[in-house]
């Protein structure tokens, strides 16, 4: 019979290992998602230049707008959960965005607010109570970077998340 503090050596290691492996596959599915949002906005690009002119350009980018932003009525007119973050335009609320993207939205507008400096993701795992993680930070980085690449966030040095310029949160006074 296998003492206890030999089944419980082992079954540490097995959690260790799992974990480990639990935060290579969050950390490759990041970047996956990130590839894929990455064609899906290509597709929509060439479809955009490649589509018929008869309606003109004005229809044309009106289109692409309606498939970049989720035009449906969502309760308290909040984004679902796993919608795509829409290009940031002039007057657009933070609302659009989903709770996730909002709370990074909204913790950098408040460090902008108070005069504070931009945030590392892993400062960020810390600030939302996360796990500081590879698996954790490399998903909030993903996020960051599509934030950054729709026009919400300003990456002024790498892996150095700011608020963009133009983009207000509400009640920061802008």
């Amino acid at each position: 019979m296998i003492p206890l503090e030999q089944q419980e050596l082992a079954a540490r290691s097995r959690v260790y290992g799992l974990r480990g492996e639990a935060d290579r596959i969050q950390a490759e599915l990041a970047a996956a998602e990130e590839e894929w949002q990455e064609w899906v906005i290509a597709r929509r690009r060439v479809d955009t230049v490649l589509a018929p002119s008869s309606g003109g350009a004005t229809e044309s980018q009106a289109g692409a707008d309606a498939r970049d932003t989720d035009t449906r009525p969502a309760p308290g007119n909040v984004a679902k959960p796993k919608s795509q973050v829409p290009v940031w335009r002039e007057q657009m609320a933070c609302s659009v965005l989903s709770v996730d993207y909002q709370r990074i939205v909204r913790v950098l507008a408040d460090r902008v607010r108070l005069g504070q400096g931009p945030l590392t993701c892993q400062e960020m795992a810390s600030v939302f109570g996360m796990d500081v993680v590879p698996a954790r930070v490399e998903a909030l980085r993903s996020k960051a970077k599509r934030l950054v690449a729709r026009g919400w966030l300003a990456e002024l040095t790498p892996g150095q998340f700011t608020l963009a310029q133009s983009v207000a949160w509400p009640g920061d006074g802008s």
